[in-house]
């Protein structure tokens, strides 16, 4: 295993703002976008005081989440020196100290707390738990097989349940299920994309992520086919079970026209199921076709057909629910 130096003693000192930045990786900023489900499902989207409070949360969340990133970069440097790419990161390759890395994310943590404390008790618990679990993960949770990926997805619903506690919302037990599965089903592959990179470095070494050694092949297949289906079904029964949002029933004037009333139940969610289901087959794919997955937020930036098909979805999302708000009234007035 590589020995660990500090390198960065000269004139770019200057530049650890920066690298602090990187360490904080803003790209997995991307996973506190689950805080504003409840807030569209709910059918509040567009009522602004809701929609900053929850913007708000998002915020506090990052800064959370990007603390806990550094000190897991701290505590995994050595194993980090081993792997083809988390030996780039700024703590590992040498460019920033440890303490200071340390110092910054305990100010990140604390800023964090504070700033959840002005939300509510509910809202601070589930800072205070997220901070809890995913320390906890860093430090020895991501050892127990299993218990790893459970970790993972618990972290994802935390989040959810924090956006729905800043608005109080409702939350189905369906859309937890869904939330639920699409994360251990993020997991699994992430695992067996790790997996994979590893065996396929030339070294071979699983060292890295100790855990690997426990999950054999055929293991990980069938947990990745099981939470694939778990995923996709649970979305489906969650969009035929979910009642029809408050603010956007008026949606269905669109097809009151054209359609019988057999079609006319508030279910027009169910359309979303079938890109829901591409976008589960193509994760898949990346696993094994490309060996990619190892990040899903890069995966989802990077793959054109995966993004564009998240997209869509999101689109059409907003189209039954918000159907009324955001379609221009000219354009409804005609059709009724």
């Amino acid at each position: 295993m590589a020995k660990y130096e500090f390198t960065n003693k000269g004139p770019g000192l200057i530049w650890i703002p920066f690298w602090v930045l990187v360490s904080a990786r803003p790209r997995q900023w991307l996973k506190n976008l689950a805080l504003f489900a409840p807030l569209v499902f709910e059918g509040v989207f567009f009522n602004p005081n809701k929609f900053f409070l929850t913007v708000y949360g998002f915020f506090i969340f990052s800064i959370l989440a990007s603390g806990i990133y550094i000190i897991n970069d701290v505590i995994d440097i050595k194993k980090d020196l081993a792997h083809p790419f988390k030996s780039k990161r700024p703590i590992a390759a040498g460019r920033i100290n440890p303490q200071i890395a340390l110092v910054a994310a305990t100010c990140m943590l604390l800023v964090a707390l504070f700033l959840s404390s002005g939300l509510g008790a509910f809202f601070f618990s589930a800072i205070v738990a997220y901070a809890a679990l995913q320390i906890s993960y860093s430090l020895f949770l991501r050892s127990l097989i299993l218990i790893d990926v459970m970790a993972i997805a618990s972290g994802f619903l935390l989040r959810v349940y924090a956006g729905a506690v800043l608005i109080n919302a409702h939350v189905t037990v369906w859309f937890i299920l869904t939330v639920a599965s699409l994360a251990l089903f993020l997991a699994i592959g992430k695992r067996r994309s790790e997996r994979t990179l590893l065996m396929g470095s030339g070294t071979k070494d699983l060292n890295t992520r100790a855990i690997l050694h426990h999950y054999p092949e055929n293991l990980l297949d069938s947990l990745t086919v099981m939470f694939a289906t778990a995923c996709w079904f649970s979305y489906t029964m969650f969009t035929f079970l979910q009642p029809p949002p408050s603010a956007g029933p008026q949606v269905l004037v669109l097809f009151g026209d054209y359609l019988p009333r057999t079609f006319l139940a508030s279910k027009w969610l169910m359309g979303t199921v079938p890109f829901v289901i591409y976008g589960v087959m193509r994760y898949l794919y990346v696993i094994y076709e490309k060996k990619e997955g190892e990040s899903p937020e890069r995966i989802l930036l990077s793959d054109i057909p995966l993004l564009s098909t998240v997209v869509i979805w999101v689109f059409l999302v907003f189209v039954v629910i918000y159907g009324a708000d955001i379609l221009p009234a000219r354009f409804l007035q005609y059709i009724q």
